[in-house]
């Protein structure tokens, strides 16, 4: 198996001992917080606008701030001019946790993007019940009807929508995406190799209508 097949199994199995405990039904009764802002108008204002990570391990670096203080780094990242905030919610290869996504929400004012593997509209819910102001979908894990569902999903939710792509076939399906921010990652997920030619290669790509 791939390494990104190995992390979306684990996620996958994450995801069914959560809805053991919570089902669909009653995921989706519960409250939207109030006041998230709006990750794509972040994403808009003038200049460049950084989105800050709360990140606890890497799969490829291993543990990078296993003691994380989450509210006082999502402080410092705002007192610094960040334009968003990234948190990452994978247990098992990253770290992170949704307790991690819930204390950002509450700490900043800035949106927040849940970044994970997400493959379920249950995760979906999930971001939303816990504050997200938008959630990453992977191009690479997903069918084009499942990128597009998951997309509609998230936006009727009032979520916005961040597609990740790594390479052309995934390009062309995330801009048949409405709506969504086009992310491009340097990093290959089935290798984790990295290659900055990956930006340079696929910015010519995107359409003019597409920008921001």
């Amino acid at each position: 198996m791939e390494f990104l097949d190995v992390i979306v199994a684990d996620v996958r199995r994450r995801l069914e001992e959560r809805k053991e405990k919570v089902v669909l039904h009653d995921l989706r009764a519960r409250p939207t917080p109030e006041g998230r802002p709006s990750f794509l108008q972040a994403m808009r204002r003038p200049g460049l606008s950084l989105i800050a990570e709360v990140k606890r391990a890497s799969p490829s670096k291993g543990p990078l701030r296993p003691d994380l203080d989450v509210v006082k780094l999502v402080g410092q990242y705002q007192a610094a001019g960040a334009a968003a905030i990234s948190v990452l919610t994978e247990e098992d290869h990253f770290r992170g946790s949704l307790d991690d996504l819930e204390l950002t929400v509450a700490a900043t004012s800035l949106p927040v993007l849940r970044k994970d593997f997400i493959v379920d509209e249950y995760q979906v819910h999930e971001a939303r019940v816990y504050g997200a102001s938008a959630v990453l979908l992977i191009a690479a894990i997903l069918e084009h009807d499942e990128l597009v569902a998951l997309a509609g999903t998230a936006q009727r939710l009032g979520l916005d929508v961040l597609v990740e792509v790594h390479d052309e076939a995934e390009l062309i399906r995330a801009l048949a995406v409405e709506h969504a921010i086009i992310g491009l990652n340097n990093r290959d997920l089935r290798s984790f190799e990295v290659t900055l030619e990956t930006t340079f290669r696929l910015i010519s790509l995107v359409p003019p209508t597409a920008w921001l």
